[in-house]
């Protein structure tokens, strides 16, 4: 695992980044020119190693509700990764971004797509329409509740 200091000198080459301290010696690093609202890629960096990377929808992470994906235990090269896809996430405009179609699944088999459609994000079980989103966390949060998981 790398350490506090470790993951300091890794984040801080990225120089389009901005340190910004926090409550509980925890640091911040944002990345000011977001086409978005959004601008934190680093999240509550700890010096026990804990912090978070925004990624929002991009695909290849399983991020919480709030877009972040815990590194604690991420290696220098899955943490570079990381950082770079939540810049190139934070710098592309969604309309470039192809049409996503998901699979999740439960516990017991169940499987529904998310497919964005229309500036939407609709959740379909076979051909019926059984939900509608504004925006891919929403419909994921939904998703997680319900007891699904991205397959």
């Amino acid at each position: 695992m790398l350490t506090f200091e470790d993951k300091l000198t890794i984040i801080e080459d990225f120089s389009k980044l901005t340190r910004k301290d926090v409550s509980l010696n925890r640091v911040n690093f944002h990345f000011e020119d977001s086409l978005y609202e959004k601008t934190t890629v680093v999240y509550h960096l700890h010096p026990n190693g804990n912090g978070f990377v925004y990624t929002g929808s991009v695909p290849e992470y399983d991020a919480n509700q709030k877009g972040l994906v815990n590194i604690r235990d991420f290696s220098g090269d899955e943490l570079r990764e990381i950082i770079r896809a939540s810049i190139d996430h934070l710098s592309t405009e969604e309309e470039s971004v192809p049409p996503v179609e998901q699979v999740w699944k439960d516990v017991e088999g169940h499987s529904l797509m998310l497919i964005e459609e229309d500036d939407r994000w609709n959740i379909y079980a076979g051909d019926n329409l059984e939900d509608s989103f504004g925006g891919y966390d929403e419909a994921a949060l939904y998703l997680r509740e319900e007891g699904f998981r991205r397959r």
